[in-house]
């Protein structure tokens, strides 16, 4: 059976060559696969990172795209989307690992008709205390293939999905989302709005690749701040918003944003040291939601 994949990555201050030549090699061995593959750099920052990615433009089929300027990640993945020729699109984020040998092959022989998305699995442990494994460990169990079936349209992500390219077209991003977090989960509630189906299977890819605590701190905050800026378009597709939702007393949202305000800068320097507490991540994330209705860091995201 003939199959026609577009293999799609964004990328920004990231190096995925090793990642594409995986996908290369696993794709020059399957018959009948008409296929290509499309980096598109989103205006990094980073020189070494985009010089670095040029050695994608040698392999067969490949296309290394270079943005001069950032539009954020939903007009990125758009905009690969609308490059892509195939009929079917295979969506992943930068930087993962292909950890089966036959991944390529368990996604084009899978049942899906309209979407599938494989999931992901956490790799080793990097050194020290690293505040985004001990998170994705800790949440690894609610994103099993199993787990995942249950609540299909909630536990969808733009790492690792693949997508008919005409439904892509008709259901984009919505580019509003520029800053970190969520494109994904509005695009699954769109989906599930019109009828269209996303099948999980188990082919997941892996996530190795850690950023120190004090970086996943700051991205933790964005997405947080995003998340407060597209509350009512994510009401009900996030944990966050369900529970903060859910506290119908003031004085209970009122005490959670007094001790952000007087401990929030203990907490943080905390989970940015070298030990940091998955339970005080969690109460800081509630605090800092909850700080934002009455602060003044939303309004650059109001627009």
């Amino acid at each position: 059976m003939k199959h026609e994949l577009s293999i799609l990555i964004p990328v920004y201050n990231g190096n995925c060559t090793r990642q594409v030549e995986q996908l290369c090699l696993q794709a020059e061995a399957i018959s009948q696969l008409s296929y290509e593959i499309i980096v598109a750099d989103d205006g990094s920052s980073q020189q070494q990172c985009i010089e670095a990615n040029k050695a994608i433009e040698a392999l067969p089929h490949c296309r290394y795209i270079i943005r001069k300027k950032n539009c954020g990640r939903a007009a990125i993945r758009n905009f690969l989307a609308q490059q892509a020729r195939y009929e079917w699109l295979l969506f992943q984020d930068c930087e993962m690992d292909i950890v089966r040998p036959d991944f390529l092959h368990a996604y084009l022989e899978s049942a899906a008709q309209e979407v599938a998305y494989g999931g992901y699995i956490v790799g080793k442990a990097p050194a020290g205390k690293n505040l985004r494994y001990i998170y994705e460990k800790a949440a690894e169990p609610a994103h099993t293939t199993e787990q995942r079936r249950k609540r299909p349209y909630r536990d969808f992500h733009t790492a690792n999905f693949m997508i008919r390219r005409d439904l892509m077209l008709a259901h984009p991003f919505d580019e509003r989302f520029r800053h970190y977090g969520y494109e994904d989960v509005l695009l699954g509630k769109q989906l599930r709005k019109a009828g269209i189906g996303i099948d999980h299977i188990d082919c997941p890819v892996g996530f190795s690749i850690f950023e120190d605590n004090a970086r996943f701190v700051a991205k933790t905050e964005e997405g947080i701040r995003t998340l407060w800026q597209f509350r009512k378009d994510l009401r009900g597709y996030n944990s966050l918003l369900t529970l903060t939702n859910g506290m119908h007393l003031g004085i209970t949202k009122a005490a959670i944003r007094l001790w952000h305000r007087v401990f929030g800068s203990l907490e943080r320097r905390h989970l940015c040291g070298d030990a940091p507490s998955l339970t005080i991540f969690k109460l800081y994330k509630l605090g800092y939601f909850l700080s934002l209705t009455n602060s003044t860091k939303q309004n650059d995201y109001d627009t």
